[in-house]
């Protein structure tokens, strides 16, 4: 039985917690409307009782994960292949399906998706400024579905107006130049808006300077949460997805060197989130789109569809916590550890 089922009796509702997830554990909740869905304490352990029981979606390898890098060249030939253009730029075309997916966002708490090829988020797309975006959408799933991708681009390829929602079992291609370099998000912009980007139809935009930059560490970190029960409230918050999963499996990074992590809020229901980094400061670059820093702290707040490219480097090695600083979403798994080696 899935959650959304269980809590149709709310009599059951903290029993079916019980039972299904063997109980977060971090700091006890005292926040009001999350106490029978939230976190526990236990002594001496960080991260959730129980273990994720599907692998269909690896946030480590998403970490890295863009232009479909992560699968098997003639796997990855079905949804990403690029082209030289005359003027030395590329066409990159991708297929990207639609679909209905119940997805683990903690050790057996399961939730009703939509989602971009069967993840949330969906693939990371990736271009340099200036290239050519072509993006097949399939829609597979049950309802009205499209794609409106944050940047320049004709209206005809927004994905806004009610004529241009992709019917089930229909298809559209968007195609449009990358630019301004920068990290965009896409998201489905049929409605209700909310409904949509709640169950899980969006993911990263990066379109990279056409000049170099330094060589880094790359990383990427979506902000995300689920409404497990439906009530117009978050139970899990995560980045990518899956709730305290690096706290359990900290990120290894290298003592001095350029960490670049790609930061994006697709939050629904909740006005603001952040992101600290414990023992650290980083530079922001606001929405990516400026070669000079906008600030130098170790934390940042972030609306819905806001994002930033930090800049950093661990100056001693050991384990260190990064988190929301809405102490809420840290309690209910939005918090990890980078594991910083010599």
């Amino acid at each position: 039985m899935y959650i959304s089922e269980v809590f149709k009796k709310p009599a059951f509702a903290l029993a079916a917690i019980f039972v299904l997830l063997g109980l977060y554990v971090f700091f006890p909740i005292q926040t009001g409307g999350h106490e029978e869905n939230g976190a526990q304490m236990a002594h001496g352990h960080t991260g959730v009782v129980g273990e994720y029981t599907f692998d269909d979606f690896d946030p480590v390898s998403y970490l890295k994960s863009w232009n479909f890098n992560d699968l098997p060249e003639k796997e990855r030939e079905k949804f990403y292949r690029e082209q030289n253009l005359p003027d030395g730029t590329l066409l990159r075309e991708y297929w990207i399906y639609a679909v209905d997916k119940k997805i683990e966002v903690a050790p057996g708490v399961f939730f009703d998706a939509w989602a971009y090829n069967g993840k949330v988020p969906g693939p990371t797309i990736r271009a340099t400024e200036g290239d050519t975006i072509r993006v097949h959408l399939i829609n597979q799933g049950s309802h009205t579905h499209s794609i409106h991708f944050h940047g320049y681009h004709e209206a005809s390829m927004d994905g806004a107006m009610p004529e241009q929602f992709v019917q089930p079992g229909k298809n559209f291609t968007y195609e449009f130049m990358a630019e301004p370099a920068g990290l965009h998000v896409y998201h489905c912009h049929s409605t209700p808006l909310k409904d949509h980007i709640a169950r899980g139809l969006y993911g990263m935009f990066i379109i990279d300077p056409k000049e170099d930059r330094e060589t880094a560490n790359e990383l990427i970190m979506m902000m995300n949460a689920f409404d497990t029960n439906f009530d117009g409230e978050n139970e899990v918050y995560a980045v990518n997805t899956k709730a305290f999963y690096y706290a359990d499996t900290p990120i290894k990074v290298k003592q001095g060197e350029l960490v670049r992590i790609y930061a994006a809020n697709m939050v629904e229901s909740d006005p603001i989130n952040s992101i600290h980094i414990h023992g650290n400061f980083f530079n922001e670059y606001q929405t990516g789109t400026l070669s000079t820093p906008s600030a130098f702290t170790d934390i940042i707040e972030l609306g819905q569809a806001e994002r930033s490219v930090l800049e950093l480097r661990f100056k001693f090695p050991g384990k260190y916590m990064f988190h929301a600083h809405q102490t809420e979403f840290s309690e209910l798994g939005w918090m990890g550890f980078f594991e910083v080696e010599k």
